[in-house]
């Protein structure tokens, strides 16, 4: 059985805290079966040992995740998706909606340009990288505040998903573009690597 990460934040959120209100990730990523299931789903496109790890994790999933909230895949570059042919980031968001009843939208979080992959840069650069990466769809969320009848979006949790956190910067800058739209977001990965607080 692989094993779960503690709840609470990290060393550095204590220090300088982040946009969103909370983090969360199902495990640790490193040698075992939790890196050789992502490993797998990525780079040959067999689910079997993430969805698998998913369902070892569902009443945790089922604390953190109800009809009120809605998953945002972090949005990828489109060229970078046709090249892979799959969105693994909106593949998790459907898996986790499957076994939650959240809901899902890829609408409002877009991708702004195109940067190179965050696996070919060190620390510091990633973080450089995605500073200006993520934009709100402001027409977009107009259309959903008119829809709820100017409430916008005050029942629900959002949530922006991705599939491992390693320096936190593809999550700190996809939440603080919803930050600074006036969105309340917090941030799930199913797997993040160990943090030394």
């Amino acid at each position: 059985m692989p094993e779960h990460l503690a709840p609470g934040p990290c060393g550095r959120c204590l220090r300088s805290p982040p946009p969103q209100q909370v983090s969360e990730s199902l495990y640790t990523y490193r040698d075992g079966p939790v890196r050789s299931a992502l490993l797998d789903w990525k780079l040959h496109g067999r689910d079997a040992g993430v969805l698998w790890l998913l369902d070892a994790a569902e009443s945790r999933l089922r604390d953190l995740f109800d009809p009120n909230s809605l998953l945002l895949p972090v949005p990828m570059p489109l060229s970078r998706m046709r090249r892979a042919g799959r969105h693994h980031g909106a593949d998790l968001c459907r898996a986790i909606a499957g076994r939650t009843g959240a809901c899902t939208d890829w609408r409002l979080l877009r991708r702004n340009g195109v940067q190179p992959r965050q696996s070919t840069l060190g620390g510091r650069q990633r973080w450089n990288n995605l500073r200006k990466a993520f934009v709100v769809n402001a027409d977009y969320l107009r259309e959903i505040a008119a829809g709820h009848g100017g409430a916008g979006m005050a029942d629900t949790r959002l949530w922006v998903v991705d599939d491992i956190m390693t320096t936190g910067a593809t999550m700190h800058f996809a939440c603080r573009a919803l930050s600074r739209a006036g969105l309340k977001v917090n941030a799930f990965s199913l797997t993040r690597l160990a943090t030394r607080g």
